[in-house]
């Protein structure tokens, strides 16, 4: 059971408002963000284009800048190597736009997950070689990868590394690296992703050739957006500028590939958000470098005939849904494991599933995360041994933890939240033995704690507070949803609905007797019906929205949790 706790920080509500615009119950919850000062206020309200900073105070940008003009003008075989995500993808098409329009002479390739693994390999370098490339343009990876770099320049190649990935002891030695998390780096703001650096390298670039800042420049912003969501990014300066801008762009955009995926999933225009981007969009582009290539998700932006961009729409959907399905699977059969089995006593939980699709590890393994609030490693059988991804709770360092039985793994990386792995399939179990030997974990450590930004009951929701809470999107990792709560509340009608019977319609009343429509998505609807009939009242966390349906709008809750 999650411990619930009220977010409290003090200001003058009031004056905040009035200088702002907005009412002193919005002035609350952007406090509770610890967003503090009139810069900060000023830019999270209302920041733009004009609030990002030059592109020229990157580090490596104005060298990365001569180097492509130099190397344009010499007609270069120019090869830009992406990463097989979505930022990846939209970072490789990002360049490949911006360099086209330069009159560049450049292609692509991206890795495949399986086979290549994550970023440059020697692999991939040696095809470029082969192919008679002159420059690689590495975009979402590059910062690690020394060795790969070290092998390219000694076949005599140029190499520019653009990335955002933390800096390691030592750096590639690339002829130009564009990286804002470089420590002598002067620009501001180092949470860009990959895309959107590539998006402030092609804008400086242009500049320097010449060419205006226009529609596509305005295009692309999109993508840079886009990624900026679909690589959990934290909404929070430049980022949150870009992806608002980018949305704009998303919902007026008439670029084939994305209206067809737009159009593939059935979404209303109209109301896209960061929501639709991370569970929606995205995982369609994701899916393709999971389950097949990311070069089809690179295709299908590329691709400017609309009836043949709505084909690849379909097919990635297509792709997105199988995912889904084999997801489900992985995550019932580890849910079976785990409570048919003395799994269930571990604090760290380890989950072998032979059978399971390697790429799918990373994602079961936060499903898990987020039923039992424990760190979770699902692990799959691999060509050499077995592979798997990590995922972790605030209280546990999962990468400092698994790296004191190093000597398990034939790989392993990763960062405090999340990590993979490589080992013998024989050391399975010792993995597991060791890492819950090692764990100190206490019950309070294991007990998930959930920030309430205010108790508000019923009385208080009103189409005028939904319209205020619009101020604070887009919502994402670093500007999450604000949580409200409401007590004592009374379940008088429900029923359950969706294809897969995960969806709770009910009709609410609160301690005051005010009653309001809430919905609420739970895979396990079994449990929570049997729950609701234990007890005669909860206590729930909920966002409040607005329910349109046959042309009627009416104020419903986005139920979030109960107990």
């Amino acid at each position: 059971m999650a411990k619930w706790v009220e977010i409290r920080k003090g200001a003058d509500f009031r004056a905040i408002g009035e200088k702002y615009g907005i009412s002193p119950f919005t002035a609350r919850l952007i406090r509770n963000k610890d967003i503090v000062g009139d810069q900060e206020i000023e830019e999270y309200l209302h920041g733009t284009l004009e609030d990002l900073h030059p592109a020229s105070l990157m580090k490596g940008i104005p060298e990365a800048v001569d180097l492509l003009e130099q190397k344009i003008g010499e007609n270069a075989y120019i090869r830009i190597i992406g990463d097989y995500d979505i930022d990846g993808v939209c970072a490789t098409y990002i360049l490949l736009r911006g360099f086209r329009a330069a009159g560049a002479r450049v292609d692509t390739d991206i890795p495949d997950r399986m086979k290549d693994g994550y970023g440059l390999n020697r692999e991939l370098v040696k095809r470029a070689y082969d192919a008679g490339v002159d420059t690689i343009v590495t975009c979402d990876n590059g910062i690690a990868a020394v060795q790969e770099i070290a092998y390219a320049r000694e076949l005599g190649m140029t190499v520019i590394v653009t990335d955002h990935h933390e800096v390691q002891e030592e750096l590639p030695s690339a002829q130009v690296i564009v990286n804002p998390r470089q420590a002598d780096c002067p620009y501001p703001f180092k949470k860009l992703c990959g895309a959107a650096v590539a998006w402030k390298l092609v804008g400086a670039f242009w500049q320097q050739m010449g060419l205006p800042l226009d529609d596509l420049y305005d295009e692309l912003l999109m993508f840079a957006g886009f990624a900026t969501v679909g690589d959990v990014m934290d909404l929070t300066g430049e980022n949150r500028i870009l992806v608002r801008e980018g949305l704009k762009r998303l919902q007026k955009t008439t670029h084939p590939g994305m209206s067809a995926l737009i159009e593939a999933n059935e979404l209303a225009r109209d109301t896209l958000s960061a929501f639709h981007i991370g569970f929606v969009l995205g995982p369609c582009i994701n899916a393709s470098g999971r389950l097949a290539t990311a070069k089809r998700a690179l295709a299908l932006l590329d691709t400017k005939d609309q009836a043949l961009a709505i084909e690849r729409a379909a097919e990635l959907k297509e792709l997105n849904d199988e995912r889904k399905e084999l997801t489900e699977q992985g995550l019932a059969q580890a849910v079976d494991l785990i409570e048919h089995s003395d799994l269930m006593e571990d604090r760290v939980l380890v989950v072998y599933l032979p059978d399971c699709h390697e790429s799918l590890a990373g994602i079961i393994a936060g499903r898990i995360r987020e039923r039992y609030y424990r760190p979770v490693f699902v692990l799959t059988r691999a060509e050499d041994g077995v592979k798997g991804s990590g995922r972790s709770i605030e209280t546990y360092s999962m990468f400092e933890e698994m790296s004191k039985c190093k000597e398990l793994y034939t790989r392993y990386g990763g960062h405090p939240m999340a990590a993979g792995v490589s080992m013998p399939e024989e050391h399975v179990e010792l993995f597991r033995r060791r890492l819950n030997e090692l764990c100190t974990l206490s019950k309070e450590d294991l007990t998930e704690v959930v920030h309430i930004d205010m108790a508000l009951p019923f009385s208080c929701v009103s189409e005028q507070v939904v319209k205020e809470l619009s101020l604070l999107e887009p919502f994402g990792k670093a500007n999450t949803k604000p949580v409200f709560a409401a007590r004592n509340v009374r379940v008088l009608e429900s029923r359950v609905l969706g294809k897969n019977q995960n969806v709770l319609r009910m009709k609410l009343m609160d301690e005051s007797g005010m009653t309001l429509e809430g919905i609420y998505f739970n895979n396990c609807m079994q449990e929570v019906i049997a729950d609701l009939q234990k007890k005669p009242t909860f206590h729930i966390l909920y966002y409040p929205e607005i329910n349109e349906f046959r042309g009627k709008r009416t104020l419903q809750l986005r139920v979030q949790g109960y107990c």
